[in-house]
């Protein structure tokens, strides 16, 4: 695998007119490229940090919150995900799952070193699935990484899985008013400025018909509420289903299950899943 070494952090808003322009032209391409980026020395702006803890709940401290390296490493993402060997188109790509282990907590006064490149990709019912791998290190140690699961609409050789009926929902532990711009607040934030999540008018425009809250916004929120009952280390995995219409009430679950915590969140009023997830303890 060839891995190019940057020396700055690349500038998503300028990568933006580059998506669109690979959404409208024409992919013969098949394959993912056998490719990544590192760029080394990632320093935290607290600023920053202090505005992401805001929006996703969580509470100051001496360590990074455990989904924020994952907006360090969204730019390389992007750059990745731009460039001329990315197969598919990137607006319209769907967000269904997302892995992050935690081997050491990581201090926010280290620098980091972040790798990231794509991983495997496997034939979906609704089309095709790959993963986006990313590795963070600290003075050559792995203390963090996460596997981001993205969904690329088309046509697919694979049955329709058999529609199950939703489950009543756990009994819920809190519940949460979201409001129509929390997607904009977000965006500020982790720098993820899809249209879908910035306003109905621009949602509309994919086939949401309102502005949808962002996947890992609703997966910090859920860690963030959890925080007090995590350790160190710890792996968690969550899976997104339904979108989150903004503004809108979604409920919280919580519940111990073995060495772990499961986790859910759903709509207040239809009880339809937005989330679950699941924490396992090292």
């Amino acid at each position: 695998m060839l891995i190019e070494e940057i020396s700055s952090q690349p500038q998503v808003l300028k990568l933006y007119p580059r998506a669109l322009l690979n959404s409208l032209l024409p992919h013969k391409r098949q394959g993912l490229p056998d490719e990544g980026l590192r760029l080394a020395g990632v320093s935290t702006d607290m600023a920053h940090l202090d505005r992401y803890r805001r929006v996703c709940g969580f509470k100051p401290g001496a360590t990074l919150p455990v989904t924020y390296p994952h907006m360090l490493a969204f730019p390389l993402h992007m750059a990745l995900m731009t460039s001329g060997n990315f197969p598919y188109p990137l607006l319209g790509l769907v967000h269904i799952a997302n892995r992050i282990e935690q081997y050491k907590a990581l201090p926010c006064d280290r620098a980091l070193d972040i790798e990231c490149h794509f991983g495997a990709e496997q034939e979906h019912e609704k089309g095709k699935v790959f993963s986006i791998l990313t590795e963070v290190h600290i003075d050559g140690e792995k203390l963090w990484e996460s596997e981001s699961s993205m969904l690329h609409r088309c046509k697919s050789s694979l049955p329709a899985a058999e529609r199950k009926a939703h489950q009543a929902p756990p009994k819920a532990s809190c519940s949460w008013q979201l409001d129509e711009g929390l997607g904009r607040r977000y965006a500020r934030a982790s720098g993820d400025f899809n249209p879908i999540h910035l306003h109905a008018l621009s949602a509309r425009l994919f086939g949401f018909q309102r502005a949808i809250a962002h996947g890992m916004w609703s997966k910090a929120r859920c860690l963030a509420e959890l925080e007090s009952s995590l350790a160190p280390a710890y792996e968690v995995d969550v899976q997104f289903k339904l979108p989150i219409l903004l503004p809108a009430t979604v409920d919280f679950s919580q519940q111990r299950q073995g060495l772990g915590l499961q986790f859910a969140l759903h709509d207040h009023d239809s009880g339809k899943p937005h989330l679950s997830g699941q924490v396992q303890f090292k």
